[in-house]
This record gives structure tokens, sequence and C-alpha cells, in this order.
């Protein structure tokens, strides 16, 4: 039988914190010990589902942590975790991981891995320097069909991968699922503040940076950026934004928004190689929906059918969820799935910080080599 794992979490200012409070409930020997919230710049003043007072009510009533703090260093130096989930706001990782690294416990936290290259940067190091594991969780990890138009890609189905477009984002911002929540409310969480790291850019044009990374298969060079903020002014924060990024024989699209009714298009992520193009889709299965590629090898100029469309492969058994890959890597010290690795990371963040630089300069801006900065 497995060790039980004592676990924490810091920081309810991202919803994806629940999903991965979840993944660790579900785990026969997790104990949970306690948490508590970092304190937001400006005081949220709603408490409607995803918003982070719902969130440390859900880990209470729900998940039944014990214990909750006002002060997440006076939690660190009472308690002791194996294990700490941190999701505070974008621009507070750097600080909440070098705290939880002094202390001794793992960590993981939900994307985008930091406001900013420098700041990620704090993060391995302080992992590094204190020997604890960081792994930083993308939901498109667990998605069967980008695994398998990773697969694809390495057989060579398409050729040589020349393009990657990606687009995502949430009809009226990451606060609107079906909720009843004012302009006023939006415009106190921190999603529509700069200053916290808030924004569509950091919010979804990241996965596009992880992904055209892991397709692709080596550093983008330099990046071209724009946001703007377009019917979002309760907040100071872009709820649209592009980044246009150069890598050495590629190009990549990365968008995101918060102010789209309807897609319209498939949004990705979409591939196009010298043979042929990727996108990802789904495809029904004894009357379910299931993710998988539509793989288009012969030309023409609409998007009419594709020659073949494949379902993705299940998940690996023992790995197919964010906790058991992160526990099966802490017990077995077999490498993290490449996405989730923080090296890996730390390339996805310089291209999204490239982006940044560029929206504020007008200018290309260099994507900046991170190898340098920690080390293989």
């Amino acid at each position: 039988m497995s060790k039980t794992y004592r676990l924490g979490v810091i920081g309810f200012a991202h919803m994806h914190v629940n999903s991965l409070i979840d993944s660790f409930s579900a785990q026969p020997n997790v104990e949970w010990v306690a948490c508590a919230d970092t304190i937001p710049t400006v005081r949220s003043i709603s408490q409607e589902p995803a918003t982070r007072k719902a969130n440390v009510q859900r880990a209470q009533e729900h998940t039944g942590i014990p214990k909750v703090y006002e002060d997440y260093r006076e939690m660190l130096e009472k308690e002791t975790c194996d294990i700490i989930i941190f999701c505070p706001e974008n621009a507070r990782h750097g600080e909440v991981a070098e705290a939880i690294a002094a202390a001794g416990s793992h960590m993981l936290t939900e994307k985008p891995m930091a406001a900013s290259l420098s700041e990620a940067l704090r993060m391995v190091r302080a992992a590094d320097a204190a020997g604890v594991k960081l792994m930083i969780n993308w939901p498109t990890t667990w998605s069967p069909a980008v695994r398998k138009m990773k697969e694809l890609l390495e057989d060579g189905v398409i050729g040589d991968v020349w393009e990657v477009k990606w687009r995502n984002g949430a009809s009226m911002g990451p606060l609107a699922y079906g909720q009843q929540i004012t302009d006023a409310e939006k415009g106190a969480e921190w999603w529509h503040q700069s200053d916290p790291g808030g924004g569509a850019l950091l919010d979804y044009c990241c996965y596009g940076a992880c992904l055209s990374r892991w397709f692709i298969g080596e550093p983008a060079v330099a990046a071209f950026g724009l946001k703007a903020n377009l019917t979002s002014h309760y907040g100071d924060a872009d709820d649209n934004a592009i980044i246009t990024v150069r890598f050495p024989k590629a190009l990549t699209i990365l968008e995101g928004t918060w102010t789209t009714w309807h897609v319209g298009v498939p949004t990705g992520p979409i591939v196009y190689g010298t043979q042929g193009t990727l996108v990802a889709s789904a495809k029904m299965v004894d009357g379910k929906r299931v993710p998988a590629v539509d793989v288009y090898t012969s030309r023409g100029h609409g998007v009419g059918e594709p020659d073949q469309t494949i379902v993705g492969d299940p998940l690996p058994e023992g790995r197919e969820t964010l906790a058991t890959e992160f526990l099966h890597h802490l017990e077995t010290g077999d490498p993290l799935h490449p996405t989730l690795e923080m090296r890996f990371n730390l390339e996805a963040m310089a291209i999204l910080d490239a982006g940044i630089r560029s929206a504020t300069t007008g200018k290309m801006e260099l994507v900046n080599d991170t190898t340098w900065c920690v080390g293989p």
C-alpha cells in the first residue's frame, strides 16, 4: 500500500483549484491538512460559484479540509504537508512557490506557470534549491486527442510542421459560465485586473504556447503580441489577445478571448504540415462524443470531410489523472508527462513573456533562452 500523503492548499483565486482538489480527493491515500487563501489587493464582493470565496467554502464543506488559515505563511509554519496545491493570482506564483519550497513540500499549480518569466524562474530555482518537485497542470494534457496529435506528428503523418493555430476562450469571461454576476462583481475579481496577472492573454494564449512548443519540438525564437480590453471596461485587464510566434522552421498563432459568443470555426489546436493537416475534433462512438483527430492528407481549399478521423487512445492506466500522474512521479521517479514538467514550462512561459513585452513595446520581442538561467 502506498504511503499516505498529507495535502494542503494555498490560494483559491483560480477556479481550477477545485478540479485539482477533486483529483486528489479521489485517491485513497490522501489526508487533507489545511488551506489558506492569499489576500487580494481588491476584495471580492461575489460568492457566486468559481469566485474565490466560493472556492474556499467548497474546500471546507465539500472536500472537508479541516483547517483554514488567514495567512498561508502561518499555515506553512504550523502544518506539515507532503504536497501543496497552490492557485493564487498568477502574479503571486513565484512568491508562494518559494515559501512552499522552503517548507519542504512538493507542489503543483494550474496553468499558466506564472505571470512573467522572472516569476517562473523563481519557482524553478526554489524547487531545485529545496529538492522538491514542481508540476504545472494543463487541462489539455488530459485530452486523448491532443496526445494523439503529438503521436501522429512524431510518426510523420503530415510531414514537417510549419504552423500551429490555437484559439480558445470563454464567452463573456471566466466568471460567466451560466452565472448571474454583475459587472461590478467581475471588476472586483483579480481576473479582470492587470497587476495580479489577470487577462485573456495569460488565461488562454498560454495553452497555445505550451502546445505549439510541444508539437514543434524546439524553442521559439521571437514573438509579436497584441492585447486589448474591448468590452470588459469594469476592469483594466485585456479581454482579447493574439500572439504570433516565430520558431526556427515554423510559425504559430495563439488567440485568447473572453468576448466570443460562438467560435464559428474549429478552435484548435490545428497543425499544418508539409503533407497534411491535423484538427482536434470529436467523434460519435456508441452515442457519445469522444476526443478525436481529423486527418487531412488530400489537397483541398475548403474544410470538407477529413481523410480519416482517429479517436484518441485511453490515457495510461495508473497515470490517467493529474493526481495519479504526480503521485506516480513521486513514488517511482519516472518523468512527468513533458507538458507538466517545470523546465518545459519555462520555455512555454518564455513565449508568453515575449508576447506580453511585445504588446507593451509594439515591437517583435526575442524569446529568452531559459536553459542558461537554471541549467538542464
